[in-house]
């Protein structure tokens, strides 16, 4: 890993080819650690980052790559599963991943002498997001361009199909009563659906469309957020289905949504890559300011406790890379790619990079920003480019 002296505290990666995605794994692991896996045109890489932490010798960021896989089709999206553990003997590695031919891959490794791989079949049209049965991991929910919402088994059967009205932008399972799903449409529609019953018990409905992204709060199950148009958009269920509070955040349309895995007052959200020098902000429901473009809102709040300090890990591509986008097909190839890790304690912020042509479509670089952040302002699992780091 190189350490780059032109931009504080940042690490870069090089990369074959373009990074198109990257996730961190949100599950306990068993290592101190943190898994994460990028995506690129026609490959995986799985890698871990280690964070300096209170009583540790680890200085800043260290990465290393654990294995790559290879995909032989652009990587759209990646989900990891609860069942990766690499304290267990052997170690497991399975995550699954969403590719440019519309479908689905399950990967299992050991990183050793198994890699192995299943395709899943069925969606006819873009794969927008995808994730695992929170507990189990048994279940794989995809939903797509085609207007469908799938449940797979790990054996590649579909176990449940719902018939949407419109492209399937977002889906979440419910993080303790697992039988209830979520599911956000482009037409600004969000569905909750009984798995068992196997049909929709709730829905809410957003006056801005088109719908780009929704959450599920995790630490308030009864708030949802999403952003549509240039809105971002906030529903409490137990009041009604319409939003309760909604404030415009991106000029160029808002893209993606994520709340804190912390806090139910914290969440964040980003714009079109390319569109603007503002993509990312970080938003506080009992402020009217938030953190804007590539800063980090002041985290000076109160004293830390003794241990590990929350973090927030925030990735996201750089304005000049679209990601997987059907406007996206005919971009200019770059040389040389990279894939950066940028850490910032406290009250420092990023900054935007003095040389970065908003107006390029495509690059080979995605950023990965982590800040130190102390406990009453922190924030995890804040961007749909991947979830946080714990």
């Amino acid at each position: 890993m190189k350490q780059d002296v032109t931009r504080n505290a940042a690490y870069t990666v090089d990369c074959e080819d373009y990074v198109h995605v990257v996730e961190f794994n949100p599950f306990e692991s068993g290592e101190s650690g943190n898994l994460i896996a990028y995506g690129g045109s026609n490959y995986v890489v799985v890698g871990m980052c280690m964070f300096q932490e209170e009583g540790t010798d680890t200085e800043g960021i260290q990465y290393k790559t654990l294995r790559t896989f290879h995909h032989g089709v652009r990587v759209d999206g990646i989900a990891w599963s609860p069942e990766t553990k690499l304290d267990s003997l052997p170690p497991v590695i399975k995550f699954c991943t969403s590719a440019a031919d519309m479908k689905i891959r399950l990967f299992t490794s050991d990183l050793q002498d198994k890699n192995e791989y299943k395709v899943l079949e069925g969606h006819s049209d873009f794969i927008n997001d995808l994730v695992f049965h929170p507990r189990e991991g048994q279940e794989i929910a995809s939903v797509s361009d085609d207007h469908t919402c799938r449940i797979w088994s790990l054996e590649g059967k579909q176990t449940a199909h719902f018939l949407l009205h419109s492209p399937g932008m977002s889906v979440c399972w419910h993080p303790e009563e697992t039988f209830k799903l979520m599911v956000a449409e482009k037409n600004g529609t969000i569905r909750f659906y009984d798995l068992m019953a196997q049909q929709a018990i709730l829905s809410l409905q957003s006056e801005q469309t088109p719908l780009m992204s929704a959450h599920w709060c995790l630490k308030n199950t009864f708030k949802v957020g999403a952003v549509a148009g240039n809105d971002w958009i906030i529903w409490d269920i137990t009041r009604s289905s319409y939003p309760q509070e909604t404030r415009p955040v991106h000029m160029d349309r808002a893209h993606s949504f994520r709340w804190s895995a912390i806090s139910e007052n914290l969440f964040a959200t980003t714009g079109y890559p390319g569109k603007m020098s503002s993509q990312f902000q970080i938003h506080h429901l009992g402020h009217s300011q938030q953190s804007e473009g590539r800063t980090a809102a002041d985290a000076s709040a109160g004293d830390s406790g003794a241990g590990e300090l929350p973090r927030t890990a925030v990735a996201e591509m750089v304005q000049d890379e679209l990601g997987r986008s059907k406007e996206n097909e005919g971009r200019e190839e770059l040389e040389t790619g990279h894939f950066r890790l940028r850490l910032l304690e406290d009250s420092q912020r990023l900054s935007k990079p003095k040389d970065q042509d908003p107006n390029t479509l495509g690059s080979r670089a995605v950023t990965l920003d982590v800040h130190s952040l102390y406990e009453r302002a922190a924030l995890e699992d804040v961007t749909s480019l991947l979830l946080a780091a714990r």
